[in-house]
């Protein structure tokens, strides 16, 4: 199957639509497993800090359009919480449809300057952009922790910058390892009203199943998951390697790890359709 855009991946879903991190290939291929057990569309996402983690885009992102390619389902290869514009730059030359870029660490002015240049860049080569006007929780201390977008400035802020998506604060919190999060109900769909674009989701890890039904119910459309997954992945390569002490070829245990992320993928996309 063809590689799709988030454009269509939200405009098609009759419901959220999940939007899963990438770290390693086998995250890929796990989330894309996962996906085609319960038959629906996806976005891999690769962020700023696994660029980091690598020391450069090109290798995961190959791999990531590679899986995707592949795929049986509709899969979207999207950056991440991208605050460098050169790194959007090249995300875009490399073929990924889709960029967020975050500059909610600067003034409204500044961000709204930067955000709108970088819009009407991607925008005059076919790439769709996410953006952040409202601070979200946990973010190695960018974000202040019970920051609440205003409807209000959120819509002020997509007609000034021209994105196709807000990523909003309404209670989540990134990193979480806990899914004890509490969303702000009244002010997603207050948010949903006032928005004319997809709303995002961010640090849904920490977030309970019948929570994020709530949030899609209420007009959240992109739900992005990162660490959860991670945890799954690690609790089971832990629990491989305490059963079985004397393992040493990492394709024996890394595959538990692959195995537990695309299930819990399944899940997931199953609690997004509602």
């Amino acid at each position: 199957m063809p590689l799709v855009g988030i454009d269509d991946i939200t405009r098609n879903a009759p419901a959220g639509v999940g939007a899963f991190n990438v770290i390693l290939l086998e995250h890929a291929e796990a989330i894309v497993s996962g996906a085609e057990a319960a038959g629906a569309p996806v976005v891999l996402q690769i962020s700023e800090n696994a660029v980091k983690y690598h020391g450069a885009l090109a290798p995961i992102a190959a791999a990531s359009l590679a899986v995707a390619h592949a795929a049986a389902v509709p899969v979207a290869v999207h950056l991440d919480h991208a605050t460098d514009r050169a790194l959007v730059e090249e995300a875009v030359r490399l073929g990924l449809g889709s960029v967020m870029f975050d500059a909610s660490a600067l003034d409204d002015a500044a961000n709204v300057a930067a955000t709108a240049d970088v819009a009407a860049w991607c925008h005059e080569r076919g790439v769709w952009v996410e953006a952040e006007l409202g601070e979200i929780g946990g973010k190695d201390g960018a974000h202040a922790p019970g920051a609440r977008t205003r409807p209000g400035e959120a819509a002020g802020y997509v007609a000034r910058t021209g994105v196709d998506a807000l990523a909003v604060a309404v209670g989540s919190s990134h990193a979480m390892t806990t899914r004890d999060a509490v969303l702000d109900l009244a002010l997603i769909a207050e948010l949903h009203a006032a928005v004319p674009v997809p709303l995002v989701l961010h640090g849904s890890s920490g977030v309970p199943d019948e929570t994020i039904r709530a949030a899609v119910r209420h007009g959240m459309k992109k739900i992005n998951i990162a660490t959860h997954l991670n945890k799954a992945f690690t609790e089971a390569v832990r629990g491989y390697l305490a059963a079985n002490p004397s393992a040493v070829d990492s394709r024996t245990y890394v595959r538990h790890g692959r195995d537990a992320v695309a299930r819990e993928v399944t899940h997931l996309l199953g609690v997004l359709a509602g």
